[in-house]
């Protein structure tokens, strides 16, 4: 209700009381020509269950099947509730809302863009598959992210000695959605979609982390033009991590750290988070973490304390 905010902004001007407000669509309210209590208000992203948070109830292969809502990680049966949700809210709720024209060309779009999750997005491709205009496109991926189904992952900038990829990459905020969008079924150590889902649940973990206790770092992407590639860097504190849902790592997975170590001036933390059984660190200094103790080291802040 963006009209609440005008009350809620003068009764902190006028009678000095504080609020706490939630919601889950920024859009409205930033459409809705409602007061945005600039300077006067504090903004929190509250996003899904993490590692730390779950504890010793943290298990992987349950949380990339099942996701990351509360709900559907604790249910002995998450298709049906990720069924519902994505029938019931991100189709029917936002069409509801007025925020899509077309709701088959939206539902088409959710499928499509699932298949994207994690890597670089192609309009023109989607737009191919829903019948539609590359700039409709990029307003349902808006819609997304307004209403906090999904985030864009920058393409790291800074200068370095070659030019580097500047598309952004789009991560959903939840991988039960993704798998319930693109019916991936039971997912299993081992094959690609396993690989995939493990990905966002890094990223997830990365992206929570910073905003819960870094909340001014960006994450970004690291890509050379030749297709190697780092899937995270942070470069404020200097650290640099790759995804691989492997219970063995070689040199193929180190090319892109190797190169990115290459392409700074500087030092930087190079982790591959994996399925190994223990830790491990390369001759040149890359740590090999598995899943749960790059967990721990994350949310303890020891992978971004200072290098030196």
């Amino acid at each position: 209700m963006p009209a609440l905010l005008d009350e809620v902004h003068g009764l902190i001007e006028d009678r000095k009381l504080c609020f706490a407000l939630c919601g889950s669509s920024a859009r409205k309210v930033r459409r809705g020509a409602a007061s945005l209590l600039g300077g006067r208000a504090l903004r929190f992203e509250l996003l899904g269950l993490t590692a730390h948070e779950l504890g010793p109830a943290f298990d992987l292969e349950r949380i990339l099947n099942h996701g990351y809502l509360p709900r559907t990680y604790e249910s002995s049966r998450p298709e049906e509730r990720l069924g519902a949700y994505v029938s019931d809210y991100l189709r029917e709720e936002i069409a509801a809302a007025g925020l899509v024209r077309s709701l088959p060309s939206f539902s088409d779009f959710l499928d499509a863009a699932s298949l994207s999750d994690g890597g670089i997005v192609n309009y023109t491709n989607i737009a191919r598959d829903c019948g539609v205009s590359n700039k409709t496109v990029k307003g349902y991926f808006q819609i997304l992210e307004d209403t906090l189904i999904g985030s864009w992952l920058p393409a790291y900038r800074k200068r370095v000695k070659r030019r580097l990829a500047v598309s952004p990459k789009f991560y959903f905020s939840d991988v039960g959605v993704v798998n319930s969008l693109a019916r991936r079924g039971q997912l299993r150590p081992g094959s690609e979609l396993f690989g995939k889902a493990f990905e966002n649940w890094v990223h997830h973990e990365l992206r929570s982390y910073l905003a819960y206790s870094k909340p001014n770092s960006a994450l970004a992407y690291w890509r050379l033009p030749s297709g190697l590639e780092v899937a995270f860097v942070i470069d404020d504190i200097d650290l640099a991590v790759e995804a691989k849902a492997s219970s063995r790592i070689h040199g193929g997975h180190l090319r892109g750290l190797k190169a990115l170590a290459q392409e700074l001036p500087r030092e930087i933390r190079r982790i591959v988070v994996c399925l190994e059984p223990k830790p491990w660190r390369t001759g040149d200094g890359i740590e090999v973490l598995p899943a749960l103790e790059f967990a721990e080291r994350l949310w303890s802040g020891r992978l971004t304390e200072s290098l030196s």
